[in-house]
């Protein structure tokens, strides 16, 4: 008969870290995403309102011209 094997500690500890370390890489990009989105929602919206009141100027300013 075969001795039983001895389980290698290091392959558990290996696995803990890499787990650890992905889980703290995607909070840390969902905390990233999260954040830009908020950001967007905030300054984004009045910049494309600027953006789309000037294009708008513009082209009425163009049209009368001509």
């Amino acid at each position: 008969m075969n001795p039983p094997r001895k389980k290698n500690p290091t392959v558990g500890v290996a696995v803990f870290i890499v787990a650890v370390v992905l889980f703290v890489i995607g909070t840390v990009l969902f905390n990233a995403l999260k954040s830009k989105r908020e950001y967007d929602e905030t300054s984004g919206a009045g910049a494309a309102s600027a953006t789309a009141t000037a294009s708008t100027a513009a082209s009425q300013g163009g049209g009368s011209a001509q």
